[in-house]
């Protein structure tokens, strides 16, 4: 299967992989043909990459980190608390104890046995799903993010279950806040990021006192946009007076943001993300981390076409966790834009005179 941006894909095209509904519930299934009603179907609902089925890649094997069922509980336990939240709020009833405590926790302790199994993977979230609801997924995403990474960074079960919780309910604050300043198109105004920003104190608030959720996750909440050189909020603070957790957490926040379709712009790919986290190295977050997630990250997923310095044009097939910026690439195009009919792959990472110089410029 390859990666493609919905922009290149093609009525009469199959897909190769399933889309999910805003209820982590499968909406098309593999092999579905896709018309040009359901392409810009799927446009409107913020889906800006799909998995088409292609004969020449049909080999590849793209595994999720979560099962089926881990990632539809999870999205429903999610939704429905939030949801709650977002209804009392609009009713104005006073919001006490969220009694979400044992419910995440439980589910925590599902996507860390899901998460073990792949604990020495590259991170690579291949689920493609409708964001008419982006709070819901995001919060999943972060936390597979952060989990993934505290593994790799040695943490044991119980820090990863207070890390995760803090990753899952880091913007339970948003919950708080009106929809359609969420979900505004146009620039905000000063009044109105201040209110955005109230999203952090809100957070804390829920979930300092909340049962079977530790203390240190509503401190999560409370940081996750707090920067090394105190540029964040709500405080201001500076280097080590921000937790480990939450400078994990706030690295992995930005980057989902800029990897997934919001309102007012579309998807980055993940190689130009993490040009963004690096620029900001040393001032907004953690260098180590930085390297650590950049290490671990697939930068070039599989599946994504790519073009050479070379001329030639392929689809990576396979990731090198050692240097993730090189990966193994089957050639499908030679330099003049011909159909290779033997399909040459090559490993990157053994042939250093030639690099990666362009992601989905061609159709092929």
């Amino acid at each position: 299967m390859r990666l493609l941006p919905l922009s290149m894909v093609r009525p009469g095209m199959r897909l190769g992989k399933k889309i999910y509904n805003s209820d982590g519930l499968t909406l098309l299934g593999e092999r579905v043909e896709l018309t040009q009603a359901l392409i810009t179907r799927l446009g409107e609902h913020g889906v800006d990459f799909v998995y088409i089925d292609d004969p020449r890649t049909r080999d590849l094997i793209i595994h999720d980190v979560l099962s089926e069922e881990t990632r539809t509980h999870a999205i429903t336990e999610i939704r429905t608390s939030f949801r709650k939240m977002m209804e009392d709020q609009v009713k104005r009833k006073l919001v006490g104890q969220l009694q979400v405590g044992k419910a995440f926790r439980g589910m925590m302790s599902m996507i860390l046995d899901d998460l073990s199994q792949h604990k020495d993977a590259m991170i690579m979230l291949t689920n493609i799903s409708l964001m008419d609801e982006y709070l819901f997924h995001h919060s999943l995403n972060v936390c597979i993010y952060a989990t993934m990474l505290g593994m790799a960074h040695g943490y044991d079960r119980e820090e990863l279950m207070t890390l995760g919780l803090g990753a899952l309910l880091h913007d339970v604050g948003k919950t708080q806040i009106p929809l359609e300043l969420l979900r505004k198109k146009g620039k905000l105004s000063d009044s109105e990021y201040e209110r955005i920003k109230q999203h952090t104190i809100f957070g804390f608030q829920f979930l300092k006192d909340e049962p079977n959720i530790p203390l240190l996750a509503a401190h999560c909440a409370f940081q996750h946009h707090e920067r090394l050189d105190g540029s964040g909020y709500p405080r201001g603070l500076r280097g080590s007076e921000i937790h480990e957790y939450a400078r994990w957490i706030g690295l992995v926040d930005s980057y989902d943001a800029m990897t997934t379709h919001r309102v007012y712009r579309s998807a980055m790919l993940p190689h130009q993300a993490m040009e963004i986290l690096f620029a900001g190295s040393g001032t907004l977050y953690e260098t180590r981390q930085i390297e650590l997630f950049r290490d671990k990250i697939a930068i070039y997923p599989i599946g994504i076409t790519v073009t050479l310095n070379t001329g030639e044009t392929g689809v990576v097939v396979d990731l090198n966790a050692n240097v993730p910026q090189r990966p193994v690439v089957r050639l499908l195009l030679d330099a003049e834009g011909q159909e290779l009919k033997d399909m040459p792959e090559i490993d990157l990472s053994k042939m250093l005179s030639v690099m990666i110089t362009g992601v989905n410029h061609k159709p092929i």
